[in-house]
């Protein structure tokens, strides 16, 4: 029995070694995902459960896509050739956790700005999401944003980009265009204005805090504004972060949509 199923086996060797550079690039693809994409690309999850989870997602994925959206370009298994479209597919998970996680950069953004006018700039803690120090309201936005993407189902939008790209995005004819460029200019510009939006009301009563504390320390300068000022301003920020979280999960949350739409449109 076992010599009447050897020839047949070693009859499909051929086609399983052909289809083995196509695997690979779709593999490589959703890898890029899980080096930069929110959640999946936490220094917290160890390099071999993300290779695992590539390789087991990729391989599921190059079974149920249709062949026209696989391949539009001859592959060879050979590294020289191979390469390039490698980068390229690597690109492409890349860019859309890269876009995905710009809505909680933004709000760590507008925290570490909060923090460092409410006095907290020396109190900062290791953040193994991004592999750097951050003060104690950018980690605190930043946690809850990434709790908020994940309840809202944003880690399966993003693997759902993914899958989506290969028909929209065959392997090996990925380019980057203008019209992309802009595209993300203007995110990060988007990005840039909610930062500046969910610390503007601090930013406005730290100012005016300030103009209060030069107001008194003209008028009783007996008084010690240094030991005053600091402990109000800690006080004061504390508050308008508390009474703030609903709008600022309002805003962070409406970017979060609008940014998986634009994947969607871009990439499935």
């Amino acid at each position: 029995m076992g010599n009447s199923l050897f020839p047949f086996r070693m009859s499909h060797l051929p086609a399983m070694l052909d289809q083995i550079p196509t695997a690979l690039l779709v593999i490589f693809r959703i890898g890029g995902l899980m080096i930069y994409g929110p959640v999946f690309g936490s220094r917290v999850i160890p390099v071999r459960v993300k290779v695992f989870l590539s390789f087991i997602i990729g391989l599921a994925v190059f079974r149920i896509i249709d062949t026209e959206h696989l391949q539009q370009v001859p592959l060879e298994l050979n590294l020289w050739s191979l390469a390039p479209m490698v980068a390229m597919e690597l690109l492409i998970g890349l860019i859309i956790g890269f876009l995905g996680s710009l809505p909680l950069v933004s709000l760590q953004i507008g925290g570490l700005i909060m923090g460092q006018q409410m006095g907290l700039g020396l109190a900062r803690s290791f953040n193994p999401v991004i592999n750097d120090q951050a003060n104690v309201v950018g980690q605190l936005l930043f946690l809850m944003a990434l709790a908020g993407f994940v309840l809202i189902g944003g880690h399966e939008a993003m693997v759902l980009a993914v899958l989506n790209s290969f028909r929209h995005i065959p392997l090996g004819t990925f380019r980057l265009d203008p019209e992309f460029a802009a595209v993300l200019t203007g995110l990060l510009t988007a990005s840039l204005e909610v930062a500046l939006r969910v610390a503007a009301p601090l930013l406005a009563l730290i100012f005016l805090q300030t103009l209060a504390m030069g107001f008194v320390a003209k008028t009783v300068p007996q008084l010690n504004i240094l030991s005053l000022g600091f402990p109000l301003r800690i006080l004061g920020g504390l508050l308008i972060v508390t009474l703030g979280l609903v709008v600022i999960d309002d805003v962070v949350m409406e970017m979060v949509d609008e940014v998986l739409q634009l994947i969607f449109e871009l990439f499935g």
